[in-house]
């Protein structure tokens, strides 16, 4: 794919940006602490996955196919490849696989340290939090019917191995780095680091998030290939989502 041509387009203003990040972040972890204060029938990380998929990726989406349409005259994902260059899979898949093995790297050494930091912080939001909301707590997970854990593990598979890294890569890996080019080189880790801080469920890992995505926008911003941090993603979701499974179903 030839990289597309820029237009008067191309430039958002950067609280446009953050407004297009956040708002859907916000209406999500609303939903998903208010929902689950009232109820408790299904795991809590099946609940997340469930408002994911009709709130947060509905919305990246449709911003971008909305982009498209005012952009290029019909819907698509094409404002999210402007500044995308062909590049052939293999080298695609190397990139990929470096990056991968970054982030490994990354979650044995920065990973703890992180929580060690955040050791203080993260003992008082146990204590405050529900255990509802707690993905940690195992034992409390696996008190739900094993059907249902079941479907929480296929549809956690579908959502965080292809779903969201697909999405959230064409969203900001694609189209919003594109949209704040006038930053130059620094493009890429402004979106990193709103990237990080969007997961407002999960607020104690950004030291981590950013030491894992970082590379890899600069990587795909570099070569104009959003395939490299898709690949990149998807693999390093794939070992988390593998290891949850093998925790929750690990015996005694």
């Amino acid at each position: 794919m030839k990289t597309l041509t820029k237009n008067k387009n191309d430039n958002l203003p950067l609280v446009k940006v953050i407004l297009l990040i956040f708002i859907p972040s916000i209406l999500l972890t609303a939903s998903y602490i208010l929902l689950g204060q009232i109820q408790k029938t299904i795991p809590s990380l099946l609940l997340f996955i469930v408002l994911a998929m009709f709130i947060l990726f509905p919305v990246e989406l449709a911003i971008v196919l909305n982009a498209s349409k005012k952009e290029f005259g019909k819907y698509s994902v094409r404002s999210a490849f402007a500044n995308h260059e062909k590049m052939s899979w293999k080298k695609i898949f190397i990139y990929g696989i470096l990056l991968f093995g970054f982030a490994g790297i990354a979650s044995v050494t920065v990973g703890p340290f992180e929580t060690w930091i955040t050791a203080p912080i993260s003992n008082k939001l146990t204590e405050i939090i529900p255990t509802y909301f707690d993905w940690n707590n195992i034992e409390y997970i696996r008190q739900y019917p094993k059907n249902l854990l079941i479907l929480t593990c296929v549809l956690f598979a579908i959502f965080n191995i292809f779903i969201g890294p697909i999405v959230e890569e064409l969203f900001f890996r694609g189209y919003l780095t594109s949209k704040i080019s006038r930053f130059g080189k620094w493009s890429p880790a402004i979106i990193t680091i709103l990237f990080s801080l969007y997961h407002l469920w999960l607020p104690l890992q950004n030291i981590f998030r950013i030491c894992i995505i970082l590379p890899m926008s600069y990587v795909t911003w570099k070569e104009k290939n959003i395939y490299i941090s898709m690949v990149s993603h998807c693999l390093c979701n794939l070992v988390s989502t593998v290891s949850f499974f093998v925790t929750i179903f690990a015996v005694k």
